[in-house]
């Protein structure tokens, strides 16, 4: 018979509060980039980076995919990169669709 826990390591309280404190370290480095004057094309790339890390340590840790099989990640990654492409396909007709208001 196998052990299980070293197949599948758990955990630990320490665990989900030190990536809680890496989210709010994470979240007051984006306050502060609302309040310093910076050029837009920067702020936005740094807030976009900073959200898609917060995003990850939200889904492997508190979602629990950090624990799942490799092949559970198999099967959401490639739908998730469908659903970013599917995004950059509709972005140019948003764009199109708000120069085509009539002047008020």
């Amino acid at each position: 018979m196998s052990d299980h826990s070293a197949e599948h390591a758990e955990p630990t309280i320490k665990t989900f509060n030190l990536v809680w404190v890496a989210l709010l370290f994470f979240t007051a480095i984006e306050v502060f980039l609302a309040y310093i004057q910076l050029e837009p094309v920067t702020m936005l790339t740094i807030l976009v980076g900073l959200s898609v890390i917060k995003a990850a340590l939200i889904i492997a840790y508190f979602m629990h995919l950090k624990f799942e099989r490799f092949s559970l990640f198999l099967t959401l990654f490639p739908m998730l990169i469908f659903c970013i492409l599917l995004l950059f396909i509709w972005m140019p007709d948003s764009h199109r669709a708000l120069t085509m208001r009539p002047p008020q």
